[in-house]
């Protein structure tokens, strides 16, 4: 994207590296300069967001430069309580075992050691930490589990971190820790920050016991006072509210999310007289059969739509008006993966800070009133939707990839997965050959990015993405040309043609 720098200490140690990645964000963070969006501290490197119609490359290389310096204050150290083995840790034995020696051993090794937070990423509030001991560093699984609880204590190649909430998760469990390490309504709302040290000790399992329900205390999600809209009688495949991109929150683990094709979201908008960010329902693939507890003036835009309001088509693109007790219907969305239903006004979303959430049935929708105050990103010319290739820059880890591997992304046709979410366009086709590996030190992410793991199967990162990512990225789509990735379902083939520009 134009507007990201990478900025890398290949001479550094990756501690010195690391330290000075942070010094930068908290410089960058504390004088907050116009056009600043995002500052993101990886393990070797800090991503930089930002307006450049506000911030100049120029000024920013100034920023940065003085916000480089290493701070070399006391860092804040957190004690935190685990309860290492047993069924919360069900690594623990493979991981002592590795290491040559007893799980008792292990774990009083795990607990002795002095940590470092490197960097949040992977989900909000997920932290990173450095100083584990060598004998303990162990592999991440091959294949990730689809559920860890939160609070689990998990050891993924040389780090160590604890999720904070129920997650997929491939690290190797080998304790739990009874701490919230992440509240949205809080400020700032991730407990553990880069820089950050953190020590551990061990409790008994009683101890746990009594300490888990901090866990089970949901953190507070609700809009106010807003005035209950709809209610979700069918939440169709994919529904979520979505508005503009969160700025400022990738530092504490949060994506940026925001709709996945902004283009359509904008255009319902301009139907009802809202702000292009105004949020609204966005729907995937099939919708969802709302009933309505007001009046409102409506607009669906995107696709070719099923959709019927009390037994009776409802044309797309055009405002209706909806009262209290009439029922919507949207089928099955065609010529686009998304859809979006605006709403004048625009619908209330749950705090900012939050990462997007899937609505379920019988979930309810609020009115707003305020109109969206994100600012909206300047783009490039669109690509026409009949040219056949999508625009992409080379990526950050462009020279890993043999000559032929890049070849094989531009010259090959890739066929959009069904596995694709918000956070990951997964795609089918030649695999793209990498000839250092697939994995890097894990470094902060941009939307469109493209990154390769070790099946040679790219995946084109979307607003959902993890903050950080540990694949290397070969090529990023350029952001103009999105909204047509955004728009292609299952079973679409896409090709890439590259161009060149000042992006990462």
């Amino acid at each position: 994207t134009e507007g990201a720098v990478l900025v890398e200490y290949p001479e550094s140690s990756d501690e010195e590296a690391n330290q000075r990645g942070i010094a930068v964000a908290r410089a960058l963070t504390s004088r907050a300069p116009a056009g600043l969006f995002d500052v993101v501290p990886g393990a070797r490197n800090v991503l930089v967001v930002f307006d450049p119609r506000l911030l100049s490359r120029a000024r920013l290389t100034e920023e940065v430069e003085r916000g480089g310096e290493v701070e070399r204050a006391t860092p804040r150290v957190h004690q935190i309580a685990v309860f290492y083995g047993g069924e919360q840790g069900i690594d623990l034995a493979d991981v002592a075992r590795s290491a040559g020696m007893g799980p008792e051993e292990c774990a009083r090794r795990h607990a002795a050691a002095d940590y470092r937070v490197a960097f949040l990423g992977f989900s909000p509030g997920f932290a990173y930490l450095t100083g584990l001991p060598r004998e303990l560093e162990s592999p991440r699984l091959a294949t990730p589990r689809t559920r860890v609880r939160a609070g689990s204590v998990g050891i993924g190649g040389r780090y160590t971190g604890i999720y904070p909430e129920q997650t997929p998760g491939g690290w190797r469990l080998i304790g739990r820790a009874p701490v919230r390490l992440f509240d949205a309504t809080q400020d700032p709302p991730s407990v553990l920050l880069p820089g950050d040290g953190v020590r551990f000790q061990s409790i008994s399992r009683d101890e746990l016991e009594r300490r888990l329900p901090i866990l089970d205390r949901a953190p507070a999600t609700g809009v106010g006072a807003k005035a209950p809209l709809f209610k979700m009688r069918d939440a169709g495949v994919l529904t979520s509210v979505q508005g503009g991109p969160r700025r400022g929150w990738a530092i504490y683990g949060v994506p940026p999310g925001g709709a996945m094709d902004v283009e359509a979201l904008a255009l319902g908008n301009s139907v009802v007289g809202n702000p292009p960010w105004a949020p609204g329902l966005e729907m995937t693939l099939v919708g969802p059969e709302l009933e309505f507890a007001a009046e409102a003036s409506i607009a669906l835009c995107g696709g070719r739509l099923e959709a019927k309001l009390n037994g009776r088509p409802l044309e797309v693109g055009r405002p209706c008006p909806v009262r209290a007790g009439d029922v919507l219907r949207v089928g099955s969305i065609q010529g686009s993966a998304r859809a979006y239903l605006c709403v004048a006004g625009g619908l209330a979303q749950s705090d900012r800070r939050q990462p997007s959430r899937r609505l379920v049935t019988a979930d309810v929708a609020y009115l707003d009133t305020i109109p969206s105050s994100a600012e909206v990103t300047r783009r490039g010319p669109s690509a026409s939707e009949t040219d056949e290739r999508i625009r992409v820059f080379p990526g950050s880890q462009r020279d890993r990839f043999l000559p032929n591997g890049v070849a094989t992304l531009l010259g090959g046709a890739y066929r959009v997965s069904t596995s694709s979410d918000r956070r990951g366009v997964r795609l089918e086709g030649p695999a793209i050959a990498n000839h250092e590996g697939s994995e890097i030190p894990p470094e902060g992410t941009v939307l469109g990015a493209i990154q390769v793991p070790a099946d040679g199967q790219p995946i084109i990162l979307g607003p959902d993405r993890p903050v950080t990512g540990g694949y290397a990225k070969i090529a990023t789509v350029h952001e103009a040309d999105f909204g047509r990735v955004a728009r292609a379902a299952p079973g679409t083939i896409l090709r890439f043609k590259e161009v060149s520009g000042p992006w990462i």
